[in-house]
């Protein structure tokens, strides 16, 4: 199978670490140039030389906060001026803190709508020109908990659910330029935030994080959590050229452990 991902230009949000940077490692081993963001900019050079040692695609970076207008500006625009162009978009962000409904402040929902749901209305709005010229592709990713509501994450299930609002209701008006846009939601993938949310689970419970997590693998039909790369394969797949008739989909990468169908 072709992905045909070689030569084009992709931006991947908050992809410093995690899944982002996941993705980006995997379009790079395809020859797209990737240029990467995220707040810490020593973070962000460091990773631009690895994925640069690749020897595929190019890479470049800009510190960015996605929760400020100008900031997204400023990344697309370096994003055109570095590559000539922008055929692929992966909206990413950071999870929002964990909580229940009665503990959680006006303030923290509005930092969470603003961090996981209007960044992404931002970057789209900011991107759309390009991609209107000659289609592309946009991945917005969210959680399983689109599928089913994580207990003690209340913020993340009520805005990457609007993720996939967001993106359904994209497919249609998008889909005369021939862009295609999904929403890609992972289970329990071993990162450092899922390692945090099981810390947290682990402190609350009065046990070590080894239990949680071998309590949490017993949930998952494959006995284990995935790993980023796994997910950016999927990723890669509905970014490349291999997708072609795939446009307003949520899709699970999480070991069979949602039950929903």
């Amino acid at each position: 199978m072709e992905l045909n991902l070689s030569g084009k230009t992709a931006l991947v949000i908050a992809s410093s670490q995690g899944l982002g940077f996941a993705i980006a490692q995997a379009l790079v081993k395809e020859g797209t140039n990737v240029m990467i963001s995220g707040r810490d900019e020593e973070k962000l050079k460091k990773k631009a030389e690895e994925l640069e040692s690749i020897g595929m695609g190019k890479v470049s970076f800009q510190k960015t906060d996605i929760t400020k207008t100008e900031d997204i500006k400023l990344l697309v625009s370096k994003t055109i001026d570095t590559f000539g162009g922008l055929q692929l978009l992966v909206n990413n962000a950071g999870g929002p803190p964990a909580g229940t409904f009665e503990e959680l402040t006006d303030d923290e929902w509005q930092s969470a709508f603003e961090l996981n749901l209007l960044s992404y209305v931002r970057v789209i709005r900011e991107v759309l020109p390009y991609l209107k010229k000659d289609g592309g592709k946009i991945l917005n990713i969210a959680s399983s908990s689109i599928k089913e509501p994580i207990p003690g994450l209340i913020l993340s299930n009520t805005f990457r659910t609007g993720i996939v609002g967001l993106s359904k209701s994209l497919a249609s008006e998008f889909a005369s330029y021939n862009i295609l846009i999904n929403t890609i939601a992972p289970g329990r993938i071993a990162t450092d935030r899922v390692k945090h949310l099981d810390q947290i689970n682990a402190d609350k419970q009065g046990v070590d994080i080894n239990t949680v997590e071998l309590s949490m693998k017993e949930t998952i039909p494959l006995k284990r959590y995935g790993t980023p790369e796994e997910f950016a394969n999927v990723a890669a797949f509905l970014l490349s050229d291999a997708n072609t008739y795939m446009t307003g989909s949520s899709f699970l990468v999480d070991g069979g452990m949602i039950k929903a169908i």
